[in-house]
């Protein structure tokens, strides 16, 4: 019995529709990065584990796709060494370095900064690059989070400037305005957030506090505090943050608030040099965007935490208003990445878009435009008279137009379904009776206009095609 295909859970494939989807979704991403100075690179599938391990927190160590070593990756091994106390049982996490040195890369973020390290000096800073490839991580598959796919990056380093903040926003609001989806970019700091921990006395959380917050939108704000006691904080601590997490206003209204708290009028009364240092960058961030004239929602959310523990500064998340998904984009500034491969002091900022993500948006509120759904403009029905079509197909395809000729001569019933199929928005029917006048008909299968042109005049045919979408 033969086997059935599969794929692996949390991957997809994609046919010719999905295909010219996405190939609008990258060229409209890469054309506004480009537009803001941002140059093109790739960096390899894999990467050594030692590069990848440690950098996205213990959640993130766990969702890495290790490669296991090429030939018998088990020959050899001491399993005593290895064993733990409990009978049976082996530390696997040990035993999987042992016999895996490579891995799938998590996101495209941490292999950059090894980039920047690995070719400094070829590198002109700041350093603008922006990165299109696909990534890859062992987590639950659900609608929205696949195990394979695609983050669009831009990340600039060599620079602590705000105006690097501000470029990404304007970006955000770009790149979705030219989708015709409305969004709202959703920023906060980090800087605030440990000043959060500081103020309420558990300085040495952080982290503990921001996996903990960054589930709010999964769990709710009462799992949420839950979580933080169970991670070891008080309950007067978390009577501190829960406020802070619900705080509603304007921007200048939230700042202005906060500034109070970390300059000690919580119930701690503890200051936080480095939450006012956080308050004064999402200050001078959200000025720039007042004067740069950002068409969709822009907000401080002091609930937004982002899990990687890599980030230091101004943290960015993305949520569609009129599609219920997850995170669409998302990034923030990290001020000593490279510091880990011995290029230390080496600030960058970057964000990501979820391509796939993104597709499913689109998708669902019907915004792709129609000339995206077929690369062909034009079918011409096979009627034994290809020879003769051959010279004008030949002239549209190298002014720019997508032509195809069926390739049997059939009825042309089955003809007009092979273009509906492709949703191919024009048709063009010679027979004998037209070949031997000399001309060539195009009709619009949409509108059901028709019209005949001389087999010389493309350029009549050209402004037909092109003039009607």
């Amino acid at each position: 019995m033969a086997q059935k295909p599969s794929i692996p859970k949390g991957t997809r494939d994609f046919g010719p529709a999905e295909m010219a989807g996405r190939n609008y979704i990258f060229d409209t991403i890469r054309g506004v990065y480009k537009a803001y100075g941002f140059a093109q690179i790739e960096t390899p599938a894999t990467e050594n584990l030692s590069t990848l391990l440690g950098k996205y927190g213990d959640e993130g160590d766990k969702l890495l796709f290790r490669i296991l070593n090429s030939g018998d990756a088990f020959s050899g091994i001491d399993y005593g060494q290895y064993k733990l106390e409990e009978e049976g049982a082996y530390d696997s996490k040990k035993l999987s370095l042992k016999v895996c040195e490579k891995g799938l890369r998590y996101d495209l973020t941490v292999p950059f900064a090894r980039f920047v390290v690995q070719h400094q000096n070829d590198i002109t800073f700041p350093f603008k690059r922006f990165q299109i490839q696909p990534v890859w991580r062992a987590d639950r598959p659900q609608k929205g989070r696949y195990r394979e796919f695609y983050q669009c990056d831009a990340d600039v380093i060599g620079s602590t400037s705000q105006i690097n903040e501000l470029e990404l926003v304007q970006i955000v609001d770009t790149v979705f305005q030219k989708f015709d989806v409305r969004v709202c970019v959703k920023i906060n700091n980090r800087k605030v957030l440990t000043g959060l921990a500081e103020i309420c006395g558990f300085p040495d959380k952080v982290v503990d506090i921001t996996v903990a917050i960054d589930k709010i939108d999964k769990i709710g704000l009462e799992a949420v505090e839950a979580e933080m006691m169970e991670r070891g904080l008080s309950q007067e601590a978390v009577s501190v943050i829960e406020p802070v997490l619900t705080l509603t206003g304007s921007a200048a209204e939230k700042i202005a608030v906060m500034r109070d708290l970390m300059n000690g009028k919580s119930a701690s009364g503890i200051v936080s040099e480095t939450g006012l240092k956080g308050l004064d960058e999402l200050e001078e961030l959200f000025g720039f965007i007042a004067a740069a004239d950002i068409k969709n929602e822009v907000e401080i959310d002091l609930s937004l935490a982002r899990g990687l523990n890599y980030y230091t500064g101004a943290i960015f998340e993305v949520k569609a208003l009129d599609f219920q998904i997850g995170s669409i984009c998302g990034g923030g500034r990290y001020d000593n990445l490279t510091g880990i491969f011995g290029l230390p002091g080496m600030s960058g900022v970057g964000i990501s878009f979820g391509a796939d993500r993104i597709y499913d948006v689109l998708q669902g509120l019907n915004k792709f435009p129609s000339e995206v759904k077929s690369s062909t403009r034009v079918l011409f029905a096979n009627m034994g008279e290809a020879a003769y079509l051959l010279p004008v197909v030949k002239a549209l395809r190298d002014a720019g137009v997508a032509c195809e000729i069926y390739p049997d001569q059939t009825k042309l019933k089955k003809q007009f379904d092979y273009a509906d199929r492709k949703a191919i928005p024009f048709l063009s029917i010679v027979g004998e009776t037209e070949a031997a006048a000399g001309v060539i008909n195009i009709k619009n299968l949409s509108s059901g206009e028709q019209k005949s042109f001389s087999k010389a005049d493309v350029e009549a045919m050209l402004e037909f095609i092109l003039a009607q979408n």
